[in-house]
């Protein structure tokens, strides 16, 4: 089942930044006091109760009044564009202005579902100005605090309230992988060369790509799909209008693929947008190949895998577990390398570990290296066991999981990795004080 989509929308500095980390549940969206400083969208997916969303965070609509009114606008058109519910965000401390009279007629020109959220509500002016907001016109309208988190309950009530229950589709039948990764960086040719046949159109302007196309195949007899993933373009550039499919429609394509590739340009090195991108496909829990594309273009190919190794090692550390490939998606030199590892990923996102292996691992490596105490307090653990698959989970009885340090968390992670094959996937350890369900 496909994740909605929820957009918070609004001028600048009214706190849509701080409520939407507030939603998410982790800092994300840069906040500062300065009006406009979220100049880009920025995206987090939001679990709540039964149900699962994507959230937008948009920048404010400011029109005429900045030189970057432009490049706002059309990141919240976008956004609005591509919401299931817009979440108009208002100020209750300041009241109304008349850029949120120019953000309301923006919004009641399109047919999304729109509920004006008060933030701010901790102010004491909140009851000088709170009928003021029912002048916009929305009748669904909710009183939060992004800075407090008084009333994010309600707003997530109101949101979810017409929502189907999320469940995972399940399609044991094929494997999908997508071909993830920012414009220009080879997707589709390797998708092209994957397939052995131009099915998918390749140009060398970024984002000719623009939607995410699916391609069944067969491979050693068994059939998979591919998913060719619209160009991740980098946010914060001003998107034309006819640029329906943003990253947003990636990040779908991430939510129902069982691997993904990301593909990086070996002539242009790592850059900060591949972090980014690689840091969406950790947050959705999906196993993931590191593909080093454009491969054809390197000299001196044994000396650069060593370094490439190292430079991954380093600036997707986060990602460590991952599996890396070399190849050349115009020559296809290398390309039968992909697949054995894409399926290795898969496997290894499936894997179960029998509970009684479990607790010997974890037990040993306590008593290997006990944690440090802490205010008179050492933590204890009791129990392990795995709970779930793709990703692999773990859920390990402690008598207080607020003893456990994340350095610690990442050792027992070390040794569970040490012990069995979870290469090219992720891994969840959740800690749980003694007598917590």
């Amino acid at each position: 089942m496909k994740k909605s989509v929820v957009a918070l929308v609004g001028r600048p500095n009214v706190g849509k930044s701080t409520l939407f980390n507030k939603m998410v549940g982790k800092k994300i969206s840069i906040i500062e006091d300065t009006p406009g400083v979220t100049r880009d969208r920025v995206y987090g997916s939001v679990n709540y109760k039964d149900y699962k969303f994507h959230l937008i965070d948009t920048g404010g609509i400011e029109l005429g009044k900045s030189d970057f009114n432009d490049e706002i606008k059309v990141q919240a058109m976008l956004a609005i564009d591509e919401a299931d519910i817009v979440v108009f965000v208002v100020d209750g401390k300041e009241g109304l202005t008349s850029d949120d009279f120019l953000v309301r007629d923006m919004l009641k020109k399109v047919s999304n579902k729109v509920i004006v959220a008060i933030n701010k509500c901790d102010s004491k002016k909140i009851k000088e100005t709170e009928y003021d907001f029912y002048e916009l016109g929305f009748s669904n309208i909710v009183k939060v605090s992004g800075e407090q988190g008084d009333g994010i309950y309600d707003l997530l009530d109101l949101i979810t309230s017409n929502f189907p229950k999320y469940e995972e589709d399940i399609d044991d039948t094929k494997v999908r992988f997508s071909i993830i990764g920012r414009p220009n960086v080879g997707k589709s040719s390797l998708v092209n060369a994957i397939l052995n046949e131009d099915r998918v159109i390749v140009s060398n302007v970024a984002g000719t790509t623009r939607d995410a196309i699916d391609t069944e195949f067969n491979y050693n007899n068994e059939k998979y799909v591919v998913i060719d993933t619209a160009g991740m373009r980098k946010k914060g550039k001003v998107y034309e209008n006819i640029e329906k499919y943003s990253l947003i429609r990636s990040l779908k394509a991430i939510d129902r693929s069982d691997v993904c590739v990301l593909v990086i340009n070996a002539e242009e090195g790592i850059i900060e947008h591949d972090k980014h991108i690689a840091g969406y496909i950790k947050d959705a829990g999906k196993p993931c190949v590191i593909a080093v594309n454009k491969w054809d273009l390197i000299e001196d190919k044994d000396s650069a895998i060593k370094k490439w190794k190292q430079d991954i090692m380093a600036d997707f550390s986060f990602m460590d577990y991952a599996k890396i490939v070399f190849l050349s998606a115009k020559t296809k030199k290398r390309i039968h390398t992909l697949m054995p590892e894409v399926l290795s990923a898969y496997e290894n996102s499936k894997r179960e570990i029998k509970t009684s292996l479990l607790n010997s691992v974890i037990n040993d490596a306590y008593e290997l290296n006990l944690p440090p105490s802490y205010k008179g307090r050492r933590l204890k653990i009791y129990f392990s066991t795995q709970v779930r698959t793709m990703p692999p989970t773990f859920n390990i009885q402690v008598n207080s999981k607020g003893l456990v340090h994340f350095s610690y968390e990442r050792y027992l992670e070390n040794k569970i990795r040490e012990s069995f094959d979870f290469s090219g996937t992720p891994i969840v350890i959740n800690f749980k004080s003694k007598g917590e369900e």
